[in-house]
């Protein structure tokens, strides 16, 4: 059991015992300062103010009723009638000992839907955050024991791909092979819109294309299906590259829901929701009207007969609830798109398409920015490929390793190199409160100091180098944990507070609660391993072996931490 959720009803009951209402609550929150204990306990003010009495006399009425026996060595009312909680050091070191569950009480299907890149275009920056944000959050809750089905919805459908359709076309029509035509996605791409935007008769052609594919016509499907396959090769390295869960079983396009498109519109045509509007079929949401009291309209179906965004986001809730069965639906798209998502979450409920069990949330993200303060872009002012950006990050990464170490050979340092360049931009990242635009800056992210992945890899490698010199084998070394010094103290109250923070992000999908507990784990152990001496000769033999589990517990969560957000470690830097 979590130590926050023992406290929460050891006080509970105390405060039952107290005669105070049971819809007070005992409000447990980690101390600010060390001098004000482990926890502080500050639901008797609430509770006071409830029953118009003194806060200090009710806080001493819940000790009075409170056992916390073995487990606080130092109870004290503080202020106006805080209470201040100190674990017993002896309850820490028994909780270390005891195996530590990090599953949910109550396990689902969580459908976590990122990533989601347009396909005939190379993935570029914009990209990234979706990815690895939905990647450490499918982490998360795998850990956690839940059944998590990744969902990657490309877009494969649209204008865009009438427009290709026919500049491939084109290419064949001369001769060309479609490999060669498709060797460089973004460079045809452009292409084809150079053409579309001058050519009023290729853009004709391009526009009836799209209603042919989507109507089935197989020359057309056909042509398609050559921009896809190379498309998804490609995402698909980059997934690799970045060290994310999303394979190619996870890809559940645009298309795919194709054949349900047209239902979606009827049945909210027959439920009074989509109403015909200049040939088009919108649904108006009074629920989002603006300051004039205009209702939020969303297109399902163009006059022309074609679908929408909107169309396939319905599509794609219903078999994520029907076939799938989500009790809970996670979307990472950024912040732009906050109100397609609330529209497409309210006429899904409207609709009954999702029951009000199941869990809808947008978890939106800000913007990686320049040092300019604008969107991140390259020196010409381009878009930035993720595939370059990668490539630049291990190459930084390489330099800095062979400057700072000669002892690994070239094959370890490339090794060593693509864990640190890719973790590093990863965690840049995820370190970042999720809602948040941030600077990207190469020499923050690959510093070897303060909040970054390069610290906290350097802080693993550094506690296996002391079993190394101590010729311990880390993996299978137990020894029982006697805490005699206040850093030894700290450091073990910060590892058992590893699952409590696990709880928090997945119920939040905030990552960067994780990367702040994991900097202040390693920053607790830095200065416990300053304080506390383990390996020099005058060190008694049962201290030793204490202190050589704390670290060995310390590497232990630091690389489970690390792989929850996508980041690898390494025996030496």
């Amino acid at each position: 059991m979590r130590i926050k959720e023992l406290l929460n009803q050891r006080f509970s009951a105390a405060m039952q015992a107290a005669g105070i209402p049971s819809e007070c609550s005992p409000t447990l929150a980690l101390s600010g300062k060390p001098q004000f204990g482990d926890y502080q306990a500050n639901g008797a003010m609430g509770a006071a103010k409830r029953m118009r009495t003194n806060p200090r006399e009710l806080a001493q009425t819940i000790l009075d009723n409170l056992n916390l026996d073995g487990i606080a060595e130092k109870l004290e009312i503080a202020g106006p009638g805080f209470i201040n909680i100190h674990l017993d050091a002896k309850f820490l070191a028994r909780s270390l000992a005891q195996p530590q569950s990090s599953a949910a009480s109550i396990k689902q299907t969580v459908v976590v839907d990122h990533s989601s890149p347009n396909l005939a275009k190379e993935m570029h920056v914009g990209h990234l955050r979706s990815t690895i944000i939905g990647d450490s959050l499918s982490r998360v809750l795998e850990y956690q024991g839940h059944k998590v089905i990744r969902q990657n919805h490309m877009g494969d459908w649209g204008t865009q791909f009438g427009m290709l359709i026919a500049e491939l076309e084109e290419h064949l029509g001369e001769g060309e092979q479609a490999e060669l035509a498709l060797n460089d996605l973004e460079v045809f791409y452009q292409q084809s819109k150079k053409h579309f935007d001058a050519d009023p008769e290729f853009a004709d052609r391009a526009r009836a294309y799209v209603v042919k594919l989507q109507s089935g016509d197989q020359h057309c499907r056909n042509l398609w299906q050559q921009f896809i396959s190379v498309s998804v090769a490609h995402n698909l390295d980059i997934y690799k590259r970045l060290n994310v869960g999303l394979r190619e079983e996870h890809i559940a396009a645009e298309s795919s829901y194709n054949d349900d498109l047209e239902n979606v519109v009827q049945e909210l045509v027959e439920q009074g929701l989509a109403v015909e509007s200049d040939g088009a079929k919108v649904v108006f949401l009074e629920e989002l009207a603006d300051k004039n009291g205009d209702p939020s309209p969303m297109i399902v179906q163009k006059s022309g007969g074609g679908f929408l965004y909107a169309s396939s986001d319905l599509a794609a809730l219903r078999h994520r609830i029907n076939t799938l069965e989500a009790d809970r639906i996670l979307y990472f798209i950024d912040a732009r798109q906050s109100l397609h998502m609330k529209q497409v979450f309210i006429t899904g409920r409207k609709a009954s398409f999702a029951p009000p069990q199941v869990s809808l949330e947008h978890h939106a993200f800000g913007t990686m920015m320049g040092s300019d303060g604008r969107p991140f872009k390259t020196r010409s002012g381009g878009t930035v490929k993720l595939a370059d950006l990668l490539v630049e990050a291990v190459e930084r990464a390489e330099r800095l390793v062979r400057e700072k170490n000669t002892d690994l050979n070239d094959d370890e340092i490339k090794v060593v190199a693509r864990k640190i360049g890719i973790g590093a931009i990863k965690y840049a990242d995820l370190s970042i409160t999720r809602t948040n635009d941030y600077i990207f800056n190469w020499d923050a992210m690959m510093s070897f100091e303060g909040n970054t992945a390069p610290y906290l890899q350097y802080a693993y490698t550094r506690i296996r180098s002391i079993f190394r010199k101590a010729t311990i084998d880390a993996e299978t070394f137990s020894a029982p944990i006697d805490i005699t010094q206040m850093q030894e103290k700290t450091l073990a109250f910060k590892l058992l507070q590893f699952d409590e923070v696990i709880d928090q992000v997945a119920a939040d999908c905030y990552p960067h609660t994780l990367c702040a507990y994991l900097y202040e784990l390693a920053s607790a152990y830095m200065t416990f391993y300053e304080h506390c001496p383990v390996l020099k000769d005058d060190v008694p033999t049962a201290t030793k072996q204490s202190r050589l589990q704390l670290c060995a517990l310390t590497a232990e969560t630091l690389a489970r931490g690390l792989d929850l957000l996508g980041i690898e470690v390494m025996e030496q830097m």
